[in-house]
Order: C-alpha cells, then structure tokens, then sequence
C-alpha cells in the first residue's frame, strides 16, 4: 500500500468514527467514574430545571438542552467545582428560574411569604368558624 492510500484509508476511518467519538466525550447520559462525584452531579441535576420542558428536572428530561446541561454539570463536578458553584453558575446564566430552589431576593420573597400568609388566614377561618359552632 502506497503511502497516499493509506492516508485516504485513516482518514476515511477517522471520518466514519468522529461521530463515535464525539458520543463519548459528552458526558449528558455517561456516569462519572468516581461514584462520589457522579453522586453529585446527580443531586444537583434533580434541582435543576429544565428550561425546555419546564415540569421535568434536566435529570429527567430527554430534550437536547437537558443533555447539554446534564453533561456541563458533570464537567464542572469532575473538574472539582462544588455543586453549589455549578448551580451559582448555572443561576448567573440561566436565572433563578432554573433552580427548583429559588433563594431569597427581591423578586422571589412572595414564593416564600405566601405559604405563611396562607396558614394564617387558614387558622383565622378555621377559629372563626369554630366559634360560630360553639355558640
């Protein structure tokens, strides 16, 4: 075999494998080697929104962008970042919308008021109501 052709050869066996290859370096449904951090990209997968689907976590999601997420995640957990650095990350770009979570701030305080609010008006109508029986 001729030099040239062999060359043709490689490079027709590299353009058949790319897509292979490309399969396995993203890391959307391939699970970390070291269970402790595969552990974690997967808790903070189930806290994460889907921004395609928007009812299923990108844990659960099928969508292209879930997988996109799902492999950035594991990345950045096997690169050694923290799980709370990967959703602050992930928060700065995407919004608080992303996180099942929201924190505390200015737009999110009546998420976190409104159950309160709501079980003491509860309490009140159920008083109220139990007084009217008692008479």
């Amino acid at each position: 075999m001729a030099g040239s052709e062999v060359r043709r050869a490689l490079i027709a066996l590299a353009l058949i494998a790319a897509p292979a290859w490309a399969q396995q370096s993203s890391l959307a449904d391939v699970q970390l080697r070291d269970p402790a951090k595969e552990a974690q990209a997967k808790a903070l997968m189930a806290t994460i929104r889907c921004v395609e689907c928007q009812g299923q976590s990108v844990g659960d999601s099928d969508a292209a962008i879930a997988g996109s997420m799902r492999s950035v995640i594991r990345e950045r957990i096997q690169a050694g970042e923290t799980p709370d650095h990967v959703r602050a990350w992930l928060i700065e770009r995407y919004g608080d919308y992303i996180t099942y979570d929201p924190p505390l701030g200015a737009m999110t305080w009546p998420l976190w008021l409104a159950p309160v609010v709501l079980l003491i008006a509860g309490a009140a109508i159920a008083r109220s109501s139990f007084r009217k029986k008692g008479r």
